[in-house]
């Protein structure tokens, strides 16, 4: 019999499969959930569904509803983070999570928690590493030099000292992997 955690992981899997720009979620998502665990193999639960549930649904909210700049880009992701918070506590409210639980899940994906906060930096970790390996290649050609530098300097912030030890040995497309060693 299934625990209440692969229950979980398998139902945001199967609404994530739904996504139709060929499953991109369902992607990121379980490559941050491999990055939690490689990360800390001892992840809390907490920590492990809010990696498989932080982008649930995201398609939902069109980025091209925000202005297409940086506060836009903001507002976005806080909608959708809210958007997939929401979601995820459906989820798991339906297989019979305590309401404590479903709430530090909701906090972690709408990262109201301090990075000092074990779960929420390692989230954070998982989600910048997931991004440089996954979604950062497709944005070369539509971003200049300056505005790529100047995202990969905001990425390797929020990382942990350990993260961006990884993130600086991760298999990299040669222009972002001089870069991100530029803005680290």
């Amino acid at each position: 019999m299934a625990t209440a955690l692969e229950r979980a992981l398998d139902e945001f899997d199967r609404i994530n499969a739904a996504d139709p720009r060929a499953q991109r979620e369902l992607i990121f998502s379980r490559r941050v959930f491999e990055w939690v665990l490689r990360l800390n193999p001892q992840a809390s639960e907490s920590a492990q569904l809010a990696a498989r549930a932080h982008t649930v649904r995201r398609w939902e909210v069109p980025r091209d509803r925000y202005p297409m700049d940086t506060g836009g880009y903001h507002a976005w992701r806080a909608a959708t983070a809210a958007h997939s918070a929401d979601a995820a506590a459906a989820v798991l409210q339906s297989l019979g999570y305590p309401g404590p639980a479903i709430d530090h899940v909701g906090r972690l994906i709408r990262r109201e928690l301090a990075p000092q906060d074990q779960d929420a930096q390692l989230l954070e970790d998982a989600d910048c590493l997931a991004f440089l390996e996954l979604k950062l290649t497709d944005y070369l050609e539509r971003w200049d030099e300056e505005k790529l530098a100047r995202i990969l300097h905001g990425t390797l912030v929020k990382m942990s000292p350990a993260a961006r030890r990884v993130a600086l040995g991760l298999p990299l497309d040669s222009r972002v992997g001089a870069l991100l060693r530029m803005a680290g």
